[in-house]
């Protein structure tokens, strides 16, 4: 088994392609509001030099996010949750199935729609090169500011 998957230094778990594609045949998706240069699924994007929590993502569409699952995951389900309220675009999350945290009480649960995936993702590193299964369920949370009230 990979240990790094276990570990809490490793904040950023690629997007794994195939899985990218199917969401964004949906939404079609205009921005990608945390990824790196190496990692970004659509042709603007924010990296962690131009920090995703402090710009708008109203970018004239639906957004898609995967953010550091670390301890700062709270901020970026937070600032999904009020930029689609302004703005009334869709935004797109792919996180950890944590349903006993906070952030998923006060901005996702009855707020937001809630996909849950079956079985686990493998995600990639910057390369693309899968790894292991996650440690942990994922989800897929929608954000759609026509419906939030």
């Amino acid at each position: 088994m990979n240990k790094v998957l276990f570990s809490s230094k490793n904040m950023c778990w690629c997007t794994p392609q195939s899985f990218f594609d199917n969401l964004n045949e949906e939404f079609h998706f205009v921005l990608d509001a945390a990824a790196t240069a190496k990692t970004a699924k659509c042709p603007m994007y924010f990296t962690p030099e131009t920090d995703g929590l402090s710009q708008s993502w109203d970018r004239g569409g639906a957004v898609f996010c995967n953010p550091p699952y670390g301890r700062e995951i709270s901020k970026w389900v937070k600032k999904a949750y009020t930029e689609t309220a302004r703005t009334k675009n869709p935004i797109v999350m792919l996180l950890p199935a944590r349903t006993d945290t906070a952030y998923f009480h006060d901005y996702i649960y009855g707020k937001a729609e809630i996909r849950f995936i079956r079985g686990r993702l493998k995600f990639s590193d910057e390369n693309g090169t899968a790894s292991n299964s996650a440690p942990f369920p994922s989800m897929v949370v929608i954000f759609n500011g026509k419906d939030l009230k």
